[in-house]
């Protein structure tokens, strides 16, 4: 807006701010007073807030996973795994679902929680160095949360001949630990033993009775040629 003054020249009007509003910088003179820069707005600054927010979210996740990393490392560097007894793990640490969650699917999309390849190596292993016969086997599968189709796979790879053998090699080697007490007594210790050992009826019979000294020869059948008896000298 221009007046005029009484020498004839226009000069511009004051100009007067409306409350909430100022002149941009280094626009302070009148002939650009028009430019008016509005101040921030309560939606600017709550945008400010969200993104720091967020900013804080972001890091404590991180943190998060950072450190259910470090307990499933650990977990994993000491002995293999399930995935739920590493769940178990995680959950022990007071680590939230999403972590303990995003943890396991994690490994698992690596290769470093298997429980199919798992339960190969028990049964592998709890037959071969333990002894252990078939029910001992899955009960262990169980006990550690595999799932029943896993094992049922996994002990089918288990042969019956192989435990068979297995048998009664677990039992002339502890009849032989049997020689203070009587026949009766030493069958009756020698039968819960192998029976402890998770196997069957039919092969903890046939597997007790070679190694005191019975008929039944250590061939897949009773009978069978292969066998040569146990033998344990009693009381």
């Amino acid at each position: 807006m221009t007046t005029a003054s009484h020498s004839g020249e226009e000069h511009l009007a004051t100009v007067s701010y409306l409350p909430g509003a100022w002149a941009a910088p280094g626009v302070g003179s009148a002939s650009t007073a028009d430019t008016l820069v509005s101040e921030p707005s309560p939606t600017n600054s709550t945008d400010s807030n969200d993104s720091t927010e967020s900013e804080e979210s972001k890091g404590l996740s991180n943190k998060k996973t950072r450190r259910a990393e470090n307990v499933s490392l650990a977990g994993l560097t000491r002995r293999n795994m399930s995935r739920w007894e590493l769940e178990k793990l995680l959950r022990s640490r007071d680590l939230d679902d999403d972590a303990i969650t995003n943890e396991l699917d994690r490994l698992e999309g690596v290769g470093l929680i298997d429980d199919a390849a798992l339960a190969e190596t028990l049964v592998r292993t709890q037959h071969e160095r333990k002894g252990l016969g078939r029910q001992s086997i899955i009960s262990e599968l169980r006990r550690r949360h595999i799932d029943q189709e896993i094992i049922d796979v996994a002990i089918e790879a288990l042969d019956a001949d192989d435990e068979r053998e297995r048998a009664f090699e677990i039992a002339e080697k502890r009849a032989s630990q049997l020689s203070r007490y009587d026949k009766e007594t030493a069958k009756r210790r020698l039968t819960s033993f192998m029976l402890r050992r998770g196997y069957s009826s039919a092969v903890v019979r046939d597997s007790v009775d070679h190694a005191l000294g019975g008929s039944h020869p250590r061939g897949s059948s009773p009978g069978g040629p292969s066998g040569d008896g146990g033998g344990v000298r009693f009381r």
